[in-house]
């Protein structure tokens, strides 16, 4: 079953079948719901996300395994899975119920100061990275390859470059890559969330006010997660995130390398869909489109050569 199968009326049959006292609940669709699941409001205090594909299934059990052990140790809110639902009427996955947290998407329009919202969102990742990782799902596939060494894009990226020849500075993006590759993380491994976009940060009175979506978080190298400095982030706002972010310089020369494979994908895919790069920025809750992130990285990296 497509994401565009998973509809309400199918949700609404669903609840009504396997959760009978939530079944006169209204339903409605949320505006952007990411890609790997679909989101509906569930009432005026839940919400229910179907897997978009099967290979999207094993963040389910994860969710609501470790999202009630870490809730405690977080500064902010983070989702509080409420039920789980099993595959039923066509639709062939397992599928979830959590509660609903009030909040607006992160944008620069709701966020009222760009430098404090990037210190409260390092404090929260300094936060989650102090929390015992003993025993917690390893990088791999089920997270994405989140806090997998940057290395496993190697080939991918490589592939980018070589198509987007005479597009962007690739030259410079090489630099970004190699460096990148010249440093590991060789501490124990920490939490990671695996998705820090704004698409997944709410808002309340302009301040950072929940982190949503653990579904790629895993324990690892939380290089990853520094990917929404060039996305999100830029100028004075992108050093308040440095320098409130307790990671070193070799994990930032891998999390340049993490955002250059993310915005190259997009570049590659523009050559043959044009408007898909402006359309993935916004999808994803980038403040800049791939090609000046990309620019980013470079004149970065070498203000650091």
């Amino acid at each position: 079953m497509k994401k565009a199968d998973i509809t309400p009326e199918l949700v609404a049959r669903l609840v009504a079948r396997q959760f009978p006292p939530w079944a006169d609940l209204p339903i409605s669709r949320v505006e952007l719901d990411g890609w790997d699941n679909t989101t509906f409001r569930l009432g005026a205090m839940m919400s229910v996300r179907l897997p978009s594909a099967d290979t999207y299934v094993a963040q389910i059990d994860k969710e609501h395994r470790w999202l009630p052990v870490l809730r405690d140790h977080l500064p902010l809110p983070i989702p509080e899975p409420l039920a789980k639902g099993v595959p039923a009427l066509g639709f062939p996955r397992p599928w979830s119920v959590y509660r609903w947290i009030e909040g607006e998407i992160a944008t620069e329009e709701t966020v009222g100061d760009l430098e404090q919202f990037a210190r409260d969102l390092a404090a929260f990742l300094a936060a989650l990275n102090r929390c015992d990782a003993t025993h917690g799902p390893e990088a791999g596939p089920d997270s994405h390859m989140r806090g997998c060494p940057v290395a496993v894009w190697d080939r991918m990226t490589r592939g980018s470059l070589e198509r987007l020849g005479g597009v962007i500075d690739t030259v410079g993006a090489t630099e970004v890559w190699e460096a990148a590759l010249a440093s590991r993380w060789e501490r124990p491994p920490v939490w990671v969330h695996g998705d820090v976009a704004a698409t997944n940060l709410l808002v309340r009175e302009g301040r950072l006010s929940a982190v949503l979506d653990f579904g790629c978080s895993a324990t690892g190298d939380p290089a990853c997660d520094t990917v929404i400095a060039w996305t999100f982030f830029s100028g004075s706002s992108r050093a308040a995130f440095m320098g409130a972010s307790p990671v070193d310089e070799a994990t930032w020369a891998r999390g340049r390398g993490w955002a250059l494979w993310k915005a190259l994908l997009e570049l590659v895919t523009d050559q043959s869909d044009p408007g898909h790069a402006e359309r993935a920025a916004v999808r994803q809750g980038w403040r800049f489109g791939p090609r000046q992130i990309v620019g980013d990285l470079i004149a970065e990296h070498r203000s650091l050569s």
